[in-house]
């Protein structure tokens, strides 16, 4: 099944996922066999050559075929509205991916998945790893068989 862009859903290799903020970013890891999540890091968001440098290690290391970014829908908002100002930031942190790393960049609906994270009772240090989880399983359990 082709993926936001056309694209052919691979059958195997990694995922990072990533929760975006302008404070931290969580991040996550999967692959396509399992389609299981896990809360792998969060990274300081100081400085945009830290920030890149902090991706791209973790890129060498596991070495994904995807990414995927999490992205702050406003329920409320329409479809004629200007996109929030979350949303611009996760839109051009996903882009800069793209370009900085030539790995496509799927986006998902993260509207509650920091609240999800504090349901499930992650620890308030680890509450952004937990968010990118979540939005990793979510972009899983949203695949076709």
């Amino acid at each position: 099944m082709p993926d936001q862009l056309g694209r052919e859903t691979p059958r195997d290799g990694t995922v990072l996922a990533f929760d975006y903020g302008e404070k931290k970013i969580g991040v996550a890891l999967g692959n396509f066999i399992t389609r299981q999540a896990s809360a792998l890091t969060i990274l300081p968001n100081v400085t945009v050559e830290a920030r890149f440098d902090a991706v791209g290690e973790l890129i060498r290391q596991w070495t994904p075929v995807r990414l995927v970014v999490g992205m702050p829908v406003n329920p409320e908002a329409g479809p004629d509205d200007e996109e929030q100002p979350s949303m611009r930031l996760a839109r051009r942190f996903g882009n800069q991916l793209n370009g900085r790393f030539n790995l496509p960049v799927e986006w998902v609906d993260e509207r509650y998945s920091s609240r999800a994270a504090a349901m499930a009772g992650a620890k308030r240090g680890a509450l952004d790893a937990e968010a990118a989880r979540i939005i990793l399983q979510q972009y899983f359990d949203e695949l076709p068989l």
